[in-house]
């Protein structure tokens, strides 16, 4: 089964998020782009005390590691975050369903 990855952010702002995912080539708002092997799903946004929150699904913690390794750590320190997340938790899930369109 797949897990998720929830990320937490403090001090970093969208205008970091978007500058990653212009390093990474991907268009988050858009969904196009070229998205990483075995990512299921991505979701980010602020949380009520401002900090970005980075929520993914991955087929396995592996392929979010070797992503993190080969495009997203460069990227990171691309668009501005060089710091690591305040918050990183991962779920073995045991459901996930996409539900609707």
């Amino acid at each position: 089964m797949a897990a998720e990855l929830i990320l937490e952010f403090e001090g970093i702002t969208t205008t970091e998020y978007w500058a990653v995912n212009k390093a990474l080539g991907i268009d988050a708002a858009t969904g196009e782009g070229t998205w990483p092997d075995g990512m299921v799903a991505h979701s980010a946004g602020l949380n009520e005390a401002g900090h970005l929150v980075v929520i993914e699904v991955w087929d396995s913690p592996g392929h979010q590691a070797k992503f993190m390794e080969e495009r997203l750590g460069p990227a990171l320190v691309k668009g501005g975050i060089t710091g690591p997340p305040s918050s990183i938790t991962w779920i073995d899930l045991v459901s996930h369903q996409h539900i609707g369109s």
